[in-house]
């Protein structure tokens, strides 16, 4: 159906509800000459008469009642539809997808779950945790959670909290037994435990920096991990050197269960960014989640 054939049949409606033309097209704010010039013509296109008309008065054909009964429901129902699109617009409502790694899930979502339903209760959060690095436009979510380092120029990005670093890790038994690492390239002497980050058959090279110099290594160990925190447990279990995030082993460190090891050799970089698509009108649900996380975050 084209637009006008929808605008014409919606004329027709209005004509039957307001009785006659001239009501009807004070309704519909036209002159009475253009919407008789309407009705005649869509008559024409149906090859039915849908009104009898005569100077005081408008009734039903048969085949307009017939018209009538099966499209105004469904005009009705078209229209509540657009309605309650509408209301996306301006009241936070709906699902919202959302990816994001697992460390991110733990600092920025998962504490403040129910806080976020009782201030929005009519949003449902779909929360797909995972450590894969995706295109998450094209993989069908609406927002993600991302390190500053891959997040895209088409997103918008809200900062959730301060920057970060990652520090090589091991146990005082590791280490009384081995020694320590003087600079990136001794870790090639020692056992690593290693990632392999969801979506990708290498292994993570672990990342170092000093004085403006970059240093990737490509270290080897006994184990392999999808999980950093199967990494950590394993270097408390005296396993080997394990490379995470600062923060989440800093109560291991302080506790003496851990030992950082080439601190002078870990920078700090751009941490978590919530991102979402540049777009003209972005949903309330979005923006109301994004609004949370930004007064909330850890």
């Amino acid at each position: 159906m084209r637009g006008n054939e929808y605008a014409d049949l919606r004329a027709f409606v209005t004509i039957v509800e307001q009785g006659n033309f001239t009501r009807a097209a004070k309704h519909l704010r036209v002159a009475p000459s253009t919407l008789s010039q309407t009705m005649r013509e869509l008559e024409e296109r149906l090859g039915v008469r849908l009104l009898n008309r005569t100077t005081r008065s408008t009734s039903l054909t048969d085949a307009g009642a017939h018209l009538l009964a099966r499209f105004k429901p469904a005009m009705e129902e078209m229209e509540a539809a657009v309605v309650a699109v509408r209301g996306f617009r301006d009241t936070p409502a709906g699902t919202v997808r959302l990816h994001l790694p697992r460390l991110a899930s733990a600092t920025f979502l998962e504490p403040v779950l129910g806080l976020f339903r009782k201030t929005y209760p009519d949003i449902v959060l779909d929360m797909t945790i995972d450590d894969a690095v995706i295109d998450i436009v094209k993989s069908g979510f609406d927002a993600g959670v991302r390190l500053g380092e891959f997040l895209e120029n088409n997103m918008v990005a809200i900062k959730l909290g301060g920057s970060v670093r990652q520090v090589a890790v091991a146990s005082p038994d590791y280490l009384g037994l081995h020694g320590w690492p003087k600079t990136p390239s001794d870790l090639l002497k020692h056992r690593c435990i290693n990632w392999r980050q969801p979506g990708t058959n290498g292994f993570y090279n672990w990342e170092f920096e000093k004085d403006g110099r970059s240093v990737a290594v490509a270290v080897d160990g006994p184990l392999v991990v999808s999980h950093r925190d199967v990494a950590i447990t394993a270097a408390l279990q005296g396993v080997g050197i394990a490379f995470w995030e600062e923060n989440q082993v800093q109560p291991l460190i302080d506790a003496g269960k851990l030992v950082p090891i080439l601190e002078d050799w870990s920078p700090r970089f751009p941490g978590w960014h919530l991102c979402y698509p540049k777009q003209r009108h972005t949903p309330a649900a979005v923006r109301a989640l994004a609004d949370f996380l930004r007064t909330s975050r850890g």
